[in-house]
């Protein structure tokens, strides 16, 4: 997918709605019928296919976004694959979490063995155009043999134990192949899960070190980053890398603390 973020001139609906279908989607394990009733609740009409569009046309793009304004991945990247059906075949999914839960890179492939992890590591090398200290791995042999290869000055510290958090961010995954009934083919896989690693971990912060209040305000300034995307694409404001406090917490933008500690928390 090219680099230019899709436009939004010529829809019949306006940014806000397009925003807040894409969010609902990505954000919630909703099918699309399900995102058109919901939308239909707050006196919006539009049809499941026209909601498939935007997630299909926007999806990519928000997921850049975030992206771009996100940290960069931390110095210790754990690496695990989980098998995924497509079509009623077998797929394995290689996913990368750093120590935030920030997704440097996936990739889709029909084997597990050594060229397949080889071409894994290569593809997050490429695409986060850096090195890190660390990789955590379960004890599959591919891993081992294309880290010699590969990254031979990188530790490679493999153990089951210790790769519990790449095994968790399956779960997220999982729970959307549920319902979405399974992968109809290999590139509708890729597109969505290439939109949904980049927008799934902008809505789980640390939530166990912080306060009930603290979450709620958290969960509501990254609804608010997320829906004011494209509004910041327009104005080519592209900040700097966010930074977050030591609970994880997002600095809390002055348009929005006032609503949020004021108590009228934005719809």
């Amino acid at each position: 997918m090219g680099s230019t973020p899709p436009s939004y001139k010529g829809h019949r609906y306006p940014v806000e709605v397009i925003a807040h279908c894409v969010w609902r989607y990505f954000r919630f394990p909703l099918s699309f019928r399900e995102v058109e009733e919901l939308m239909l609740e707050r006196g919006v009409l539009v049809s499941h296919e026209t909601v498939r569009r935007w997630c299909a046309k926007f999806g990519q793009a928000y997921s850049n976004g975030l992206r771009r304004r996100r940290p960069r991945p931390s110095d210790t990247w754990h690496l695990g694959e989980v098998f995924i059906k497509i079509n009623g075949e077998r797929k394995y999914l290689w996913r990368a979490v750093d120590a935030d839960g920030t997704v440097p890179g996936i990739l889709v492939q029909s084997r597990r063995d050594k060229a397949a992890a080889r071409r894994f590591f290569r593809r997050l090398l490429k695409t986060t155009r850096t090195v890190s200290r660390v990789i955590v791995t379960d004890r599959l042999r591919s891993y081992g043999a294309a880290h010699r290869e590969v990254m031979p000055c990188v530790e490679h510290r493999s153990h089951k134990g210790l790769n519990n958090r790449a095994e968790n961010s399956h779960q997220p995954t999982r729970q959307r192949e549920r319902t979405m009934k399974g992968f109809r083919s290999t590139g509708g896989a890729r597109r969505f899960l290439a939109a949904f690693s980049g927008i799934s971990p902008h809505f789980r912060p640390r939530r166990h070190r912080m306060t009930a209040p603290d979450y709620r305000t958290e969960m509501t300034v990254l609804k608010h980053q997320f829906l004011r995307l494209p509004e910041a694409e327009r104005e080519a404001e592209v900040p700097p890398h966010a930074v977050r406090d030591h609970l994880g917490r997002t600095p809390v933008p002055p348009v929005l603390r006032r609503t949020v500690y004021g108590g009228l928390l934005p719809a």
